[in-house]
């Protein structure tokens, strides 16, 4: 069964582009799911397409040969600069990356092809795409971030459409109390707790869950390692449990090279590589004063709870875990992303210690934002130093207690 992810709708709109369309995102988040089905939708609608992965040693060996050569397995598409515009070729290529020169090979099939070749790929990771894809293809592609399930994507996978329904009203209605409260918030804790893998939210069992994602951990970054060229396996899985257990914290880099016992440089090749893996997010500090408010260090989430929580081994309840506040910072921090951009949530902290979670920096949208669960408190003093710095930004606290009828954290 195909559920629709909620980027498929834009990727629809861009595949009459005459631009390239690049899906990227973390392994196993449903990218080539995705493309199967482009690949159908194009079949069903009487388009001319082909479909390759470029796992396969005979098609890959073929296209870094020359990018002709891959018109051995499809059918070639007429040369606009003799023989004009004719029919357009869907040429649906996964795993991008494993070519040698993926920026060289699209570039020539671009400028060769023209709006008779319309080419839709998919790469593991941006990792791969920054290094290879060159400046060279400025202008020539549209890159789609598929990430794994939010929340209500997670809701679809679950069959649960009535309670995305109800999300609806909770979100557009201010003083809206769901009678759903309690389904909502286990399930909620649910995807807090195990994230939002496809595979690991289609199985029933929490036991195979936690052995999925603890595949996901062994096999998928040790992948990542590989194809990075990175040397020491030990040390990057150690950094990255080390970034799990202080999730919304400050990356000292310093700190972490001292501890790890690796150079600055590692470290810093190390971030590098897990955000371009999408396991990490690094958020900025915002500020207007740089002697006051602390500017350098950015703040580490994770891409995926569920990898988080593997890496730690913890899949206990909420309630339970003394770092509940860290998983629900970093729920909010994907839902704001989702709704602002990435680039655009940052967080607030002065020299003296006061501190708020998320700041948006747009000027549409100047706001910031405190997660916290239970019956915990804003720091009245935290907040009171932010609303004097920044009197034109609105400030919201959203807590969250799953054990009652409390929803404020979904109404964003």
């Amino acid at each position: 069964m195909f559920y629709e992810r909620e980027l498929y709708s834009q990727i629809k709109l861009h595949i009459e582009k005459k631009e390239f369309t690049v899906i990227t995102g973390a392994r196993q988040a449903g990218k080539t799911t995705l493309l199967k089905k482009i690949y159908s939708d194009l079949r069903e609608h009487g388009k001319t397409v082909s479909y390759f992965s470029m796992e396969d040693p005979g098609i890959l060996a073929a296209a870094n040969e020359h990018p002709e050569q891959i018109f051995k397995f499809s059918p070639r598409p007429e040369n606009p600069l003799t023989n004009g515009i004719s029919k357009k070729i869907f040429l649906l290529i996964d795993e991008i990356q494993y070519l040698t020169s993926p920026s060289g090979f699209l570039k020539y099939l671009y400028d060769t092809y023209a709006e008779n070749l319309k080419l839709i790929v998919t790469g593991s990771s941006a990792f791969y795409l920054d290094t290879r894809f060159k400046d060279s293809l400025a202008g020539r592609k549209r890159i789609f971030m598929l990430g794994t399930l939010n929340f209500e994507e997670f809701l679809l996978f679950k069959n649960q459409q009535s309670l995305i329904d109800e999300l609806v009203k909770i979100r557009q209605t201010d003083e809206y109390l769901s009678p759903f409260a309690e389904p909502l918030n286990i399930l909620l804790e649910e995807y807090i707790i195990y994230g939002g893998y496809p595979a690991v939210v289609l199985d029933p069992d929490f036991n195979d869950k936690k052995a999925r994602l603890n595949e996901l951990r062994n096999s998928f970054i040790k992948k990542d390692i590989l194809e990075a060229g990175l040397g020491n396996e030990e040390a990057f899985f150690r950094m990255m449990k080390l970034l799990a257990s202080q999730t919304g914290n400050l990356v000292n880099r310093s700190e972490l090279s001292s501890t790890l016992r690796i150079d600055v440089r590692t470290v810093e090749t190390y971030l590098h590589v897990m955000q371009k893996c999408f396991h990490i997010m690094l958020i900025r500090p915002f500020f207007s004063n740089l002697r006051k408010e602390l500017v350098k260090m950015p703040k580490a989430y994770f891409g995926d709870t569920g990898l988080r929580n593997t890496l730690l081994n913890n899949f206990s309840p909420l309630t339970d875990r003394d770092d509940r506040g860290a998983l629900l910072e970093n729920y909010l921090l994907k839902r704001l992303s989702t709704i602002f951009g990435h680039e655009e949530v940052m967080f607030w902290r002065t020299a003296s210690g006061n501190e708020v979670d998320f700041v948006i920096k747009e000027n549409q949208n100047r706001k910031a934002y405190e997660a916290k669960f239970g019956n915990q408190k804003p720091n009245h003093s935290a907040v009171k130093a932010f609303k004097d710095a920044y009197p034109d930004f609105s400030f919201q606290t959203f807590c969250w207690r799953p054990d009652n009828e409390n929803t404020w954290i979904l109404k964003l």
